[in-house]
């Protein structure tokens, strides 16, 4: 792959203004990528994109809702200027109410605004960009989490929208393996960020590792055939990565 090939690579990434989504983006623009970068909060999102610039790669900053029909159009439009994408991260997550209240208390119409950001928003964005992903053979990455299996008492809803997601994301890869699309979900694990500390309010989360412990899973994923991953489920923190048997 030359040179120019290699910064042609585009990648969108959803929930990119802080957190796991900005420390990935940070990982591409140094290796190169062309980015579109998008997240709720405008100010946020533009110093993130400021400091993208920094690495010499083209990078876009939309700020919106992914759950927002119009916000999406724009992704699509911003991405199709560029005529590929490479590289989908659905990123972007709603935790639900904090404190975390339990299942058998939890508000069904809180229930569902987080099945609309974790689960609906994804597909979504994922259909409405397809074809952009079958002209360069892409990688979608849907961020999951422990919670999808776990069971922890307070995180049903979240957990539950997760495990959709990564019910999504399976069904996905089996259905466009012929489309030269991949599709994989992603556990991060256990994460010093914002939307953690916000499901553990007052308490000290100092002993979770920095997003940055996930840097060389991705360095891994990304170099791995598109069609041996697809339909996997990676745990970003394991001792090792293996494709799927």
């Amino acid at each position: 792959m030359t040179t120019s090939d290699r910064r042609r690579r585009l990648g969108l990434i959803t929930g990119a203004s802080r957190g796991l989504g900005a420390t990935l983006a940070r990982f591409l623009a140094a290796d190169g990528w062309s980015l579109v970068v998008t997240a709720r909060g405008r100010e946020a999102l533009d110093a993130t994109a400021n400091a993208l610039a920094a690495y010499g790669t083209e990078v876009r900053a939309l700020a919106g809702d992914v759950t927002d029909r119009d916000h999406r159009a724009a992704l699509v439009r911003e991405v199709s200027e560029q005529g590929r994408l490479d590289l989908l991260v659905n990123n972007a997550s709603d935790l639900g109410i904090s404190p975390l209240p339990t299942l058998a208390r939890y508000p069904p119409a809180e229930f569902a605004r987080v099945f609309r950001t974790n689960v609906e928003a994804p597909l979504a964005l994922t259909q409405e960009l397809l074809p952009l992903l079958e002209r360069s053979s892409g990688l979608v990455v849907n961020i999951s989490s422990d919670a999808a299996v776990a069971g922890y008492p307070g995180w049903g809803a979240y957990g539950a929208s997760k495990a959709a997601l990564d019910l999504v994301s399976v069904t996905l890869a089996h259905e466009l393996r012929d489309s030269g699309v991949a599709v994989v979900a992603v556990d991060p694990g256990d994460l010093r960020t914002a939307m953690h500390q916000a499901a553990f309010p007052g308490e000290d989360i100092s002993d979770r590792p920095l997003p940055e412990v996930t840097i060389p899973f991705w360095a891994w994923l990304l170099h791995q055939p598109r069609a041996a991953i697809s339909g996997a489920r990676f745990r970003a923190q394991a001792d090792r990565w293996e494709l799927p048997s």
